[in-house]
């Protein structure tokens, strides 16, 4: 083989390796907050505290992603990232996706909306999965929760079906994508999400399962057994979630009036 002959094969091997890289197309997260926008939020939520939020008063993670299931940003809301649980970025991400997954542009589930159907007996047993651990057990955890957390770009997939995920809506109604909250009980980190999707302005909800009508948890599980079929079980744990919960859509009201 001539020294052409050979020049040319190395460029034709690494154009052949390069190729998906070309044919790799970036996320577009434009209609979801960045993570600058995103933090700010989160921590103002997080700020009001148990008395407030209900459970523990804990630091949260917080995720969102796309309409296509990209996860575009991932923050925490303390100091640094030892001020969380751990195990919560990814369950965060894992909501944001859920939430999006399973909500229409003229119908929202939150995540806890999801509850009572994936219990044994219930028409979605069986749809709890975990998400892919390709994306969530790599990279430098130094960038966990930073601008480059290396789960952003990805589709980690997963289902989660307690509280804390919903989906986000424009001010003209359109679905752009799901938010994900973790780091408190469940009922916590679904009213911490409830307010940071207000902080962002992304909650024109057209509609949902619970009173208003909106993706509130509805707490009507009883002897084990839902009413409505969307219910979620009150949390145990630091401030009663209760009064919080039912008076959160009035409070805090969602929909196209905004």
């Amino acid at each position: 083989m001539t020294l052409a002959t050979r020049s040319a094969s190395v460029v034709l091997l690494s154009l052949a390796l390069m190729s998906p890289c070309f044919g790799q197309k970036t996320a577009d997260c434009s209609k979801v907050p960045d993570h600058g926008k995103l933090r700010t939020a989160l921590i103002a939520a997080v700020k009001e505290g148990a008395g407030a939020n209900s459970g523990l008063g804990n630091q949260e993670w917080a995720a969102v992603v796309n309409r296509d299931g990209i996860i575009c940003a991932v923050v925490f809301s303390g100091p640094s990232r030892a001020t969380e649980w751990p195990g919560s970025r990814v369950v965060a991400a894992v909501k944001a996706s859920t939430t999006n997954a399973f909500s229409t542009s003229n119908f929202a589930l939150s995540t806890g909306n999801l509850y009572a159907g994936a219990q044994p007996g219930g028409s979605l047993y069986g749809i709890v999965m975990p998400p892919n651990p390709a994306f969530t057990t790599t990279g430098d955890p130094e960038s966990f929760g930073q601008p480059n957390d290396p789960m952003v770009g990805k589709a980690i997939g997963g289902v989660i079906v307690f509280g804390g995920g919903l989906a986000m809506y424009d001010s003209k109604g359109e679905l752009v994508g799901g938010l994900g909250v973790s780091g408190d009980t469940p009922c916590a980190d679904h009213v911490v999400a409830w307010k940071v999707r207000r902080g962002l302005k992304l909650d024109a909800v057209p509609m949902g399962v619970a009173p208003g009508p909106s993706d509130n948890l509805i707490l009507d599980i009883q002897n084990g057994v839902s009413s409505s079929g969307y219910g979620h079980p009150s949390c145990k744990g630091g401030q009663p979630p209760d009064e919080i919960l039912k008076n959160l859509n009035q409070k805090i009201p969602v929909g196209p009036r905004h």
